[in-house]
């Protein structure tokens, strides 16, 4: 009787344990970016406060470029290389027909098919825009406009956004005068959640084509 007594305590003690590794965890769910609706849609993953990826499972980016860019494509279309939105803009940073004619890109299907076109085409139009707004950016970089830090991401990001005349035109009147699509989104939005990222690498040249990148 004692043995059985042993015997049936001990595989109940050893099933409980058991049992206890294999309960699922009750851990909050984060998505990559977190959205906050206070002035326009701040995206607040990637951080530039390492702190904030302590309890988090994805990689801290700091202000590197790699966080621009997939914050931006993120914010455009949630990242997906196939999306066409209900304007007709396409890819991962939504470009459209025209923007996309400008950095040497005829093919739609082509482009929407390939991600690796997609990144150079973001590459170029970055390039190109640096270009177009480099007097901006040598003016208005690290001052306070209106309220804003403004930034070379910020404007690079703008300029992704309206185009770089947008742009000028916001800087033309000191940041009174907002941009904004047909979704809402604005480049004083833009500039705002998009700055203080290094883009420095970026060469600004007025003839960008994404098959040079």
């Amino acid at each position: 009787m004692i043995k059985k007594w042993y015997f049936y305590t001990s595989l109940t003690v050893i099933t409980v344990f058991l049992s206890s590794g294999f309960k699922p965890l009750n851990l909050e769910t984060n998505p990559w970016f977190l959205i906050n609706e206070e002035d326009g849609s701040h995206y607040l993953f990637p951080s530039q406060e390492q702190e904030e990826y302590n309890n988090l499972n994805i990689p801290f980016t700091g202000n590197f470029f790699v966080g621009f860019r997939e914050a931006v494509g993120f914010k455009e279309s949630q990242s997906k290389y196939k999306k066409i939105n209900s304007l007709g803009y396409m890819g991962k940073y939504q470009f459209g027909i025209e923007t996309l004619k400008s950095v040497g890109i005829h093919d739609k299907t082509a482009f929407l098919n390939s991600p690796e076109l997609q990144e150079k085409a973001f590459l170029a139009l970055l390039a190109k825009n640096k270009w177009e707004l480099k007097d901006e950016i040598k003016k208005y970089s690290d001052t306070v406009l209106n309220g804003l830090h403004i930034t070379e991401s910020g404007i690079l990001a703008a300029a992704h956004l309206g185009g770089a005349g947008s742009v000028k035109k916001f800087f033309r009147y000191n940041g009174k005068r907002n941009f904004t699509d047909a979704y809402g989104s604005s480049i004083r939005g833009y500039m705002k959640v998009f700055g203080g990222y290094d883009t420095s690498f970026i060469v600004a040249n007025a003839n960008a084509k994404a098959k040079n990148i």
